[in-house]
């Protein structure tokens, strides 16, 4: 990639928590912004970071390509893009209706889907590109409170997989970060005692390494499912 051109990011589901701490750490790492969300918050999030604001859905396929577009138009290339998206409904395992189910397809897998099917054209004529998918620890260790999301982030890992497979000769890295209990929620000292550093994570923390996933440091780093949960799940 070359060190010419501003680095320019997509973010997405970045008003608040977890996208937005990715999009602040982004921007203080030197990276120009385009940033969506339903919420109107995003204009005034957007502003103080310098970046692009857009009001979109992530379940709906025109505001992801009106994303990508707006991008483009504006900047002329996209570098990097962190997938963030809403929460599943919760419930007990065998009662969530089929229309849950279906929803939370859409919330939490085909997003990514979406957006690696538009911008994988746009990241082989540039040369390359990052993506960065928010997940969850649930992926790797299944969790009943969160049952929806749990397995759809278990079949988030293995499309992720598939696409590095089939674009890794293309300077496609796509990789997705696996966050524990953070701090954008209210800490629950049960929780807390889970993990082996004692202690919620920092929104901040996470943003800091999904900033280092997108940069060219980690330019050797592709197909990787990476937790930042202070040891809650344990893969040594």
């Amino acid at each position: 990639m070359s060190e010419q051109h501003k680095k320019v990011a997509i973010v997405t589901a970045a008003s608040q928590g977890l996208g937005l701490g990715g999009a602040r750490a982004l921007a203080a790492d030197g990276w120009t912004l385009v940033m969506m969300a339903r919420s109107e918050k995003i204009a005034e999030v957007a502003s103080e970071l310098g970046a692009t604001a857009i009001r979109g859905d992530i379940t709906e396929p025109a505001a992801l390509a009106q994303l990508v577009q707006t991008a483009m138009d504006l900047h002329g290339r996209i570098d990097g893009t962190l997938i963030n998206t809403g929460h599943a409904a919760k419930g007990e395992l065998l009662d969530i209706s089929d229309e849950d189910w279906h929803a939370a397809l859409d919330i939490i897998l085909m997003p990514t889907v979406r957006l690696a099917r538009i911008l994988a054209p746009i990241y082989r004529a540039q040369g390359g590109g990052a993506i960065v998918s928010m997940s969850s620890f649930a992926a790797q260790q299944p969790d009943l409170t969160y049952p929806l999301s749990a397995a759809f982030r278990s079949s988030l890992a293995s499309f992720m997989k598939l696409c590095v497979e089939r674009h890794g000769t293309e300077g496609f890295r796509i990789n997705a970060v696996l966050p524990g209990f953070m701090d954008n929620y209210p800490v629950q000292e049960a929780n807390a005692r889970k993990v082996p550093t004692g202690r919620y994570g920092k929104v901040q923390e996470l943003g800091e390494t999904i900033a280092f996933l997108l940069s060219k440091s980690a330019g050797y780093i592709n197909g990787q499912s990476l937790l930042v949960d202070g040891g809650l799940v344990r893969t040594i």
